[in-house]
C-alpha cells in the first residue's frame, strides 16, 4: 500500500506541472474524469490511492500556474490578481522573481497551516456560523473602501465594479457551461493586459539574475495573511481564493508587488490544505479536489487527514522545486521569441480554447471582458476593480 500511495502521489506530481502550465485545464476538469473513471480505476487500487493522487494534484497545481499567468498573461482564478504586477516585473527583467515570489508565498503558507492546522480544525466550528453570517457585508466594506481610494476615479472605479459584476452574475447564470471561468478572466485579466502590450509594442527584456527585494515584514505580512484568508476561504460557501485576496491586500496595506505576488501566491495553496480540514471537521468541501476526494472515499477520518497533510507537505516540497526549475526555463527561452508573435499566438491559443470549451458563447464571453478590460486600462483604475466579476456575486449569495 506503501508503494501504491507513493507511486499515486508522484503521479500526482506529473499530472499538477501539465495542469498548471496548460492554461484551460483545471485540477477540477482532471478531478472530474477521474471520477467518471473511478469504477474501473478502483478495480485495480483502493480509492485512498486515487485520493492522494487527486491532493498531490491539487496542491502541484498551486505552485505552478503562477508560470502561465506571469509569463503568458493567462490568469486562473487564483492567479488573476497576479497578473499585472507579475507583468510588470516581467517587462523590467524580473519575471522569475516574480514566480520565486508566488513560491515563497506558496511554500511558507504550506509549513505555516500546517503548523496551525490543530488550531484551524479545533476553531472551524465554532466560527463557521460567525464569519457565514458577516462574510457578505465584510465584502461591501472591502469593495467600499477601494472605491474611494481611487480619489478622482472613484465613479469610474464604480462603474468598472458594476459592469464586471454584471457580466460575473450572468456568465454564472448560464447553464452548461464547461469553462465559464476561463474566458471571463482571460478576458479581463489576459486579454486586456496583452492588447496593451501589443498597442504600446512592448517587448521583454533579457530576464536579470537579480536578488530578491522581498523584505522580511512584508514576507511575514504575506504569509500570515494568506494563511489566514486561506482558512476563511476554506470553510465558507462561494467564498474562494480571489475573493480571500481581495480582502487579504486590504487588511495587509501596501506591501509592493512582491509582497502581493507572495501574498496571492500563498492563499490558494493554503486555501486546498485546509479544505481538508474542513472536510474532516464538518464534512464539507468547499475546493473542486476536496469534493473528488470525498466522492471517492465517502468522509475524511483523522487517518485519512494526516496521510494528505502528509502527502500535501511533501508535493509542495517538490513542486516549489519544479516550479522555480521550470520558471528558469520559461525566463531563458522567452525573449529568444518574438514577443508580437508570441502575443498573437496566446491570443488565438486562448480564443481556440474558449470556443472549444464553449463555442460561440464563450467567444461572446471573452469578447465582453476584453471590452470591460480594456475601458478599466483606458479610465486609469486598478484593475482589481475588476474582481466584481466574482465579488458582487458572492456578496449577493449571502446577503440575499
Amino acid at each position: 500500500m506503501l508503494l501504491e500511495l507513493f507511486l499515486a502521489m508522484f503521479l500526482g506530481i506529473l499530472c499538477g506541472i501539465v495542469t498548471g502550465l496548460v492554461p484551460g485545464i483545471h485540477v477540477n476538469l482532471v478531478s472530474v474524469l477521474l471520477i467518471s473513471f473511478s469504477a474501473v480505476l478502483l478495480t485495480y487500487t483502493s480509492p485512498i490511492v486515487l485520493a492522494v493522487f487527486i491532493i498531490a494534484l491539487a496542491i502541484t497545481h498551486t505552485f505552478l500556474d503562477a508560470i502561465p499567468s506571469i509569463y503568458l498573461g493567462a490568469p486562473t482564478e487564483a492567479q488573476a490578481l497576479n497578473v499585472l504586477p507579475g507583468h510588470r516585473l516581467l517587462l523590467k527583467g524580473l519575471g522569475h522573481n516574480a514566480i520565486v515570489y508566488t513560491v515563497i508565498g506558496a511554500l511558507g503558507s504550506l509549513l505555516l497551516s500546517i503548523l496551525l492546522f490543530p488550531f484551524f480544525i479545533f476553531s472551524m466550528k465554532k466560527l463557521s456560523p460567525i464569519v457565514s453570517a458577516m462574510v457578505g457585508y465584510l465584502l461591501i466594506g472591502v469593495m467600499v473602501y477601494m472605491i474611494l481610494k481611487d480619489k478622482g476615479k472613484r465613479l469610474k472605479a464604480l462603474v468598472v465594479f458594476l459592469l464586471s459584476g454584471a457580466l460575473g452574475l450572468l456568465v454564472f447564470s448560464i447553464p452548461n457551461l464547461k469553462q465559464p471561468l476561463f474566458p471571463l478572466l482571460s478576458g479581463l485579466f489576459g486579454f486586456s493586459i496583452l492588447i496593451e502590450s501589443l498597442r504600446q509594442k512592448s517587448f521583454i527584456p533579457k530576464q536579470k539574475n537579480a536578488p530578491l527585494s522581498l523584505s522580511k515584514k512584508n514576507l511575514a505580512k504575506s504569509v500570515s495573511a494568506a494563511s489566514g484568508m486561506g482558512f476563511v476561504a476554506a470553510f465558507l460557501p462561494g467564498f474562494g481564493s480571489a475573493q480571500a485576496a481581495i480582502v487579504a491586500t486590504n487588511v495587509v496595506g501596501d506591501i509592493g508587488d512582491e509582497g502581493f505576488l507572495t501574498l496571492v501566491g500563498g492563499i490558494n495553496t493554503a486555501n486546498v490544505l485546509i479544505s481538508i480540514a474542513a472536510a474532516y471537521v464538518l464534512d464539507k468541501a468547499r475546493n473542486g479536489a476536496i469534493v473528488a476526494v470525498k466522492d471517492l472515499i465517502g468522509g475524511i477520518g483523522f487517518q485519512e487527514m494526516l496521510i494528505f497533510v502528509g502527502v500535501a507537505l511533501v508535493a509542495g516540497g517538490v513542486a516549489a522545486l519544479l516550479t522555480i526549475y521550470l520558471s528558469k526555463v520559461f525566463a531563458k527561452y522567452i525573449v529568444k521569441i518574438n514577443y508580437t508573435i508570441l502575443l498573437l499566438g496566446i491570443i488565438i491559443f486562448i480564443t481556440l480554447l474558449t470556443f472549444y470549451f464553449d463555442s460561440f458563447i464563450g467567444l461572446a464571453i471573452l469578447l465582453t471582458a476584453t471590452a470591460i478590460g480594456l475601458a478599466t486600462s483606458a479610465f486609469g483604475v486598478g484593475k482589481n476593480h475588476l474582481m466584481g466579476c466574482l465579488i458582487l456575486p458572492v456578496i449577493l449569495y449571502f446577503i440575499l
